[in-house]
This record gives C-alpha cells, structure tokens and sequence, in this order.
C-alpha cells in the first residue's frame, strides 16, 4: 500500500508499516496556540499489559505538545488495536517508530521532529533517538529496571524525564540510579505523590511537560 499524504485535519491515518498496517491518529494544534513548525511523535505503554495510542498518559502529553502549537502523532504498535503484527519484545516497535518518522519527516520535511514516550513507549523512543536524532526527548516513567537499559545510547539532544515517585510499576529508584550512573543530561522531574498513570495528577503533568519543552519550541513560521 502506498502511503498517504499527511492530513491537513485531526484523524486517523493507516501507514504501511514493516509488519503491515500501522494504525495511527494524527491531531492539529489547539485552536488557541500558534501552530508551529512542529511534529512529535507520542508512544505507548505496554500493549501486552493493555497498553494503547488512547491511553491517558499519552493523550493527555499529546494535549500538552498541542497546546504549545506542535501537531502530534500517536500510534499503536504492531499487534495492538489494527496495527498489524504481534508483540516484538521492543525490537520491531523499535521498527514500527521508524516507519511513522520516515512518514513524518518525508511529509514535513521543514518541521521539527520530537519524540515522547509513556513507561515501554519511554523505552522505545529511547532505543529509537540515537538514529532518529530528534529535536526534542520526552520520556515519562522511562522503565529502568524492566527492560534492558544497559545497550541505550544515551541521548544528547534536550531530554526530559518525568517519574512518579509513587510509581508502583517502575521503580522510580531504578530510575534515578540509571540516571546518576550514566551522568546523563536529562532534566529529571519527580512528581511526588503520583503513581505510574498519574491518577489525579494529569494536569501536573501536563504542566511539567509544557514547562519541561517550551524552551525548545521553533519560531512559528
């Protein structure tokens, strides 16, 4: 199937993806921010723990990118809802990440290209930025501890990493220790008092992550 050209309104979007279909939702900015120059690109948690593209951590950091004026896109995984395939233990999701950038960056080539990912949507984008280089990282509950972090190349572009500290799915001590070990350059945000799908702590997390980014948004054009 050939892919189609990126859309001008919100909706859903079928790409053909290295293990067949990708099943994708891109939305435009809200209608009170400037739209920008700007494509991120939001992955999802564990499709093999009922993780999805509709899930709220990732809707609602979807929200806050297009609230600051960037067109977002989220999509489901290999296996999971119509994409095709089935679950690859991170490595073809890896692949599937490749695929919607190669589409975005193909269709926007003058727009800027982040990344943000949800707990093992954290860890795929985190797998995926050494070769996708994008201008921006945002990694929320990033899953130190549950997956192999050991043959991460540590990003270098701005990086920002949310984590509960009542996270009772990741370890949020896994994860300050994964960080202080490599000395990596990430701002680190610790959201007391919230779990791993921040139950009554959403819209602090949409602040975090305006907050975390704005300072990285392009210049409208």
């Amino acid at each position: 199937m050939a892919n189609p050209p990126f859309p001008d309104v919100s909706g859903p979007v079928t790409l053909a993806g290295p293990a067949g279909a990708l099943e994708l939702h891109v939305d435009l900015p809200g209608d009170d921010a400037t739209p920008l120059p700007l494509v991120a690109i939001v992955c999802h948690p564990l499709p093999t723990e009922g993780g999805t593209m509709h899930n709220k951590v990732v809707t609602m950091a979807a929200r806050a990118l297009r609230e600051l004026g960037a067109t977002t896109v989220r999509f489901n995984f290999r296996g999971t809802g119509e994409s095709a395939g089935s679950f690859d233990e991170g490595r073809g999701e890896v692949d599937d990440l490749h695929a919607v950038a190669a589409w975005v960056r193909e269709q926007r080539p003058g727009d800027a290209l982040w990344l943000a990912g949800f707990s093992f949507g954290a860890y795929v984008a985190l797998r995926a930025a050494a070769s996708l280089q994008p201008g921006v990282l945002v990694t929320i509950a990033p899953p130190a501890g549950r997956w192999d972090f050991d043959s991460i190349a540590l990003p270098t572009m701005p990086w920002l990493v949310i984590q509960g500290e009542n996270d009772e799915v990741v370890d949020p001590q896994a994860v300050y220790d994964w960080l202080e070990q490599e000395k990596a350059q990430a701002e680190l945000v610790r959201m007391p008092d919230t779990t791993h799908f921040f139950h009554r702590k959403l819209i602090d997390l949409r602040g975090a992550i305006k907050n975390g980014v704005k300072a990285y948004l392009p210049a409208a054009t």
